[in-house]
């Protein structure tokens, strides 16, 4: 039946009325008890005591207003949805809310002009929701602090405008649609249910949930709206301007205008209509704008980063987390993928913590045949069960070197590793490391096990120990760098110097078991056997303790050391394929074959099978060490950890001409407890400090300067990763060398707690950025002057990062240094050579090494170098800094992630080559030993007998008694043979006429390069330089044929020399020590150091 205009008018001023006219008695109540309060406080305390005299009505009152307490507090229990009935209502409202916005939907297919009689079955069901809404609003009313803020909610505007109609309907026994849209208003609660249902968990979820309400609530209610104008007319007009729309086509007004498209089939023609539109549209906008593109952007991410990872069986894969930005993915993706090119069946899980941006994507996309990125947290265990980390390989972790805090990069990650850890114990990690002192931490978890590959990659040990080996030898540390540097772009050299350099780039280490036919040889037999046969430099085999079963890495092992079935051996070569040929040696087959590429695998089965041990055992020591010394042997962790019998001190040229180095041990001579380091009693502070003006008090001579940056706030940098391989015990006391700090004092004072067990170390308050604090100390004089990089906050721009280092490298090459000043013993050495001062020149160049943070940076120190041989645009690894060992730089450090997961065995020789003999496994064991670094210490001698790295002229030490050597293969086996030193590669002068070999060394001003692993033909010049792996108990000067004495005691200061005092002062001791010649000749010595 239809509806009169005063039924439709009351249906409407029913809700009206009820709002405005509840308001203004809200008002007037509040304005009456604010009322009351002031009359009360003008009044006093009498009224108060007036009630307090009345027994009963006071104890009325307080009753009242304890019942009225506890009352309203369980109401606001009830609704705030903390307890499970409190949960069931709130969701029968909404449900309910839905029911009735349901009923509105069916009831908006008739006329609006039109009422319903209550035969329709809707409208008691209906009545009946309105009956409980009203109960529900009774509730929230008595529950609300504040009355009026309370009415002027949306969902009180809502009932109100809803609930009143209902009753007025059952009074008239009719029912009109009205305003009854607005519990579309409801929807706005949907997030709040869907968590109480716990139906949405995630952020994005909950975001998306709530903007999802937003829009449909905003659509339906519009829609209502319109619906309800456009069919009723404008009132002043009487309803002639109205038109006949359904509900539905009222939404795809709504829609159709929201998106700003306007079709014009369906347009408002009241005026009510046409405002509302006005208005809407502009509201419309920013909805569109934002809210719906940001559904699609979550929808679409919840679908593509937050799907879980499926595993395939027979199909292995690994994840990375950590982090994930465009340029560690890049770095990473670059070496992970080089090591097994064409044969990657590896797949890569990056497990992000956000979305990647369109740079990250496209990278994704571009490798998506071996990645698939999921977003999420390692630190989660709901998404480590999404990227299936119980099945996975192993787990990398990646750490930013260019981040502002190193010490909370590193804190978070090492949370990362105990959240994996604790998910899933077995899972294999492998993870880098900032800062060293935060290694520490990761040992002590319970389920860390060095033996199933865990690992780590600490940036700060092995960049500083990098740089400290290229302060020891020249040039070392561009030879170390070059073997773990992977360079895949072709350049064409320019110079002769320059193909040599990058010939030698090509050269990397890897591993390969050895064959069983070398089982019962020695090291020196299979080192030359490999490099005569097969072309290979074997330099490293792993052994096996017998006491233990600790399996460690030997460097240039002696001759007593037998080789036993299995073992794994260190080459440096250029492909796995070159050094397969070692496993597939036969005795049999290939004795008579000196051809490589002939060495393949046999089908021999006539072997002559032996027993040997399975270990590598020590030929001819049994019985050998004296009584006296078979305790210390057995107490001794080191002879423990290194299994290092003391024959092994010994040289192979005489087995009878050495003696036994523990027996002269000094007290001035103390070891750390693992033997491996020089140590002396804790040193303070102030007697290392040296002042400017007492420069004549501490002349120093080849020792080596470290230029720091830093204050009192930055994060320290871990100076003790670059002592420790400057004190390293295979260096005796005479040889080692002063090591001066020029750093601000706020700076070096919180570094000392940790170097302050370490001798002959000095701080010198000052800048590398003025002249004055580098003659102080003494940079003329020194072997070597480091540069090291500052550990300040990262700046914004890249290239400002080094501006520091680039300066003082600036600061130091423009000191004019004389020829003059060296001293005669000096100039009859290298010092001449090394520091580039030539016969024309009265000046010469002090030696420096710089670090670089950003290798991109190599173009400033080209330019202050004057080196303009160098490729423009190329890496700084094929740069002329570079090859001259002048410059480095950590980045390439990113790619041991990868080597460490392929082959952990190559991460520990660079561990032990770089780090001055200390590895992760020798560092497990002297945990689990109790060892020390700087609290203990010991006079045993053992650990100090591995080999050392030096540069040996080919004319002024032994190697001049190798004849012939014109070419690197026959030095190379001479040495062996004769001396048991292991060469490496070569220094050689860049010079421009090498057509002149004649010419005397020192003329060239550019320097020396690098040559890693020349080839067995390569040719000698006499000025050429030898990187050797030298024996501990090996003298590398020519010996003194004239001594009567049967033995040799070798690197031992002489017994007329008096202990170094601990306690010295530092003003005075660098004279005495810098004074105090070995027993060595000076050309040797500055050769070596």
């Amino acid at each position: 039946m239809a509806c009169s205009s005063e039924i439709q008018a009351a249906f409407i001023l029913s809700s009206f009325v009820t709002f405005f006219l509840g308001l203004l008695i809200l008002l007037i109540c509040r304005l009456i008890w604010r009322t009351i309060k002031k009359w009360q406080n003008i009044k006093g305390t009498g009224i108060l005591l007036e009630l307090l005299l009345t027994k009963s009505i006071g104890s009325k009152h307080l009753k009242s207003l304890h019942f009225q307490g506890v009352f309203r507090n369980r109401i606001e229990m009830l609704l705030s949805a903390q307890t499970f009935v409190g949960q069931v209502l709130v969701i029968l409202v909404f449900v309910l809310s839905i029911g009735s916005l349901i009923i509105y939907f069916i009831n908006s297919s008739d006329p609006v002009g039109s009422c319903s009689s209550y035969e329709d079955k809707t409208i008691p069901i209906d009545l009946t929701f309105n009956v409980f809404f009203s109960f529900y609003f009774g509730l929230r009313f008595v529950a609300a602090d504040d009355k009026i803020k309370f009415w002027l909610e949306m969902n009180s505007i809502v009932d109100i405008f809803t609930i009143p109609p209902t009753f007025i309907s059952y009074y008239l026994k009719s029912n009109w649609l009205g305003l009854r849209f607005l519990r579309a208003l409801r929807l706005l609660e949907l997030p709040q249910i869907l968590q109480i249902l716990r139906a949405i968990r995630t952020s994005n979820a909950v975001k998306f949930s709530k903007l999802l309400s937003i829009v449909l609530s905003t659509w339906f209610t519009a829609a209502g709206f319109i619906h309800l104008v456009e069919n009723s007319g404008d009132p002043w007009l009487k309803g002639r301007n109205s038109q006949n729309i359904s509900y539905f086509e009222s939404i795809y007004l709504v829609m159709a205008t929201t998106s700003t498209v306007g079709f014009g089939d369906v347009v408002a023609k009241t005026s009510l209509g046409r405002t509302f539109i006005m208005f809407f549209t502009l509201g419309s906008l920013i909805l569109f704008a934002n809210y719906v593109p940001e559904m699609v952007e979550l929808f679409a991410n919840k679908r593509k980063y937050t799907s879980s990872y499926e595993v395939v069986k027979g199909k292995k894969f690994i994840v990375v987390c950590g982090n994930i930005t465009v340029d560690s993915v890049t770095a990473f993706l670059r070496n992970f993928l080089r090591h097994k090119s064409g044969e990657i069946n590896i797949e890569i899980v990056f497990l992000g913590e956000v979305p990647p941006s369109l740079e990250l994507e496209t990278i994704f996309k571009c490798n998506m045949a071996y990645t698939t990125f999921i977003s999420g947290s390692a630190l989660k265990w709901d998404d480590l069960r999404r990227v299936a980390v119980e099945s996975a390989e192993a787990c990398l972790i990646i750490a930013n070197p260019l981040c502002s805090d190193s010490h909370a990069e590193d804190t978070s990650n090492i949370m990362r590793v105990l959240s994996i850890k604790n998910y899933n114990p077995n899972t294999r990690i492998i993870i880098q490391i900032l800062q060293s002192h935060n290694k520490v931490f990761l040992p002590k978890i319970p389920s860390w096990n060095w033996n199933t590959g865990d690992n780590i990659i600490c940036f700060a040990e092995l960049k500083l120990g990098f740089i400290a080996q290229g302060c020891l030898v020249p040039g070392l540390c561009t030879f170390l760098t070059s073997l773990f540097v992977e360079q895949n772009k072709k350049v064409s050299p320019k110079q002769p110097w320059q193909k040599y350099f990058f010939n030698g780039l090509k050269n990397k280490i890897l591993t390969q078991r050895l064959s069983d036919d070398f089982a019962g040889m020695s090291f020196p037999e299979v080192s030359r056997l490999c490099f005569v046969k097969m072309g290979l430099m074997l330099i490293a085999i792993e052994h096996k303790s017998m006491f233990h079963g600790y399996c460690g890495l030997l460097l240039n092992p002696p001759a007593q050391v037998r080789l036993c079935k299995n073992t794994l051996g260190f080459f440096i070569a250029e492909s796995t394929k070159e050094v397969i040929r070692a496993s597939f040696y036969c005795a049999t087959c290939h004795s008579d074959i000196f051809a490589p590429e002939l060495i393949e695998k046999c089908s021999c089965k006539a072997k002559i099978h032996r027993h040997f041990p399975d270990c590598c055992v020590l030929a001819g020591t049994t019985g050998m060490v004296k009584k006296n010394s078979m305790k210390e042997f057995s107490d001794s962790t080191v002879h423990d950890c290194m299994m290092w019998g003391q024959p092994r001190l010994m040289s192979n040229v005489s087995f009878t001409t050495r003696t036994f180095l523990y027996e002269t041990v000094q007290d001035s001579d103390w070891l750390d407890s693992s033997g491996m380091f020089h140590w002396c009693r804790a040193i303070p502070l102030d007697s290392v400090i040296l002042k400017r003006m007492d420069k004549s008090k501490h002349e120093f001579r080849n020792h080596v300067v470290a230029c720091v940056f830093g204050d009192a706030t930055s994060t320290l940098m871990g100076l003790r990763n670059f002592v420790m391989p400057l004190r390293a015990s295979s260096y005796t006391r005479p040889e080692l060398k002063d090591i001066v700090f020029i750093g601000s004092l706020d700076y070096l004072k919180r570094e000392w707690l940790f170097l302050r067990n370490f001798p002959r170390i000095y701080i010198l308050p000052g800048s590398a950025l003025f002249p004055e604090d580098l003659y102080a100390a003494n940079i003329e004089e020194c072997s070597m002057c480091a540069v090291l990089s500052s550990s300040s906050k990262a700046s914004s721009n890249p290239a400002l990062v080094d501006a520091e280092t680039i300066m003082a490298t600036l600061n130091i090459g423009s000191l004019r240094i004389s020829c003059s000043t060296q001293t005669p013993e000096e100039s009859q050495g290298t010092s001449e050579n090394f520091s580039g001062c030539s016969g024309k020149s009265k000046y010469r160049r002090i030696p420096i090494l710089t670090e670089l943070k950003n290798p991109s940076n190599i173009h400033y120190i080209e330019q202050l170098s004057g080196l303009d041989e160098s490729f423009s645009g190329t890496s700084l690894h094929l740069s002329t800094s570079f090859s001259t060992g002048t410059v480095f730089s950590g980045s390439f450090l990113d790619s041991l992630l990868a080597t460490a997961f392929y082959n952990y065995h190559v991460l520990e020789l660079l561990q032990m080559l770089v780090t001055g003999g200390i590895s992760s496994q020798l560092e497990h064991h002297l945990d689990k030993s109790i060892c020390g670094l700087t609290h203990s210490c010991t006079s045993v001698m053992s650990g100090r007998a591995r080999c050392k790295l030096g540069l040996l002229s080919l004319t002024e030490t032994i190697l001049s008694d190798i004849k012939p050597r014109k070419t690197f293969g026959q030095v190379f086996c001479g040495s062996l043979d004769n001396f048991g030193i292991l060469c490496l590669g070569l220094y050689r002068m860049i010079d421009e006429e090498e057509n002149k070999p004649e010419q005397k060394r020192g003329v060239s001003l550019l320097g020396e390069f690098v040559i890693t692993r020349p080839a067995n033909d390569f040719k000698l010049l006499p000025s050429d330089l030898v990187f050797c792996a030298i024996p501990f108990s090996t003298s590398y000067y020519k010996l003194d044929t004239s001594s009567q004495s049967p033995y040799e005691i070798i690197n031992i200061v002489p017994t007329s020399e008096k202990p170094t005092n601990i306690n010295h002062s530092p003003t005075i001791e660098p004279v005495h020590r810098t004074t105090t010649k070995p027993l060595m000749t000076s050309g040797a010595k500055n050769y070596f150091h």
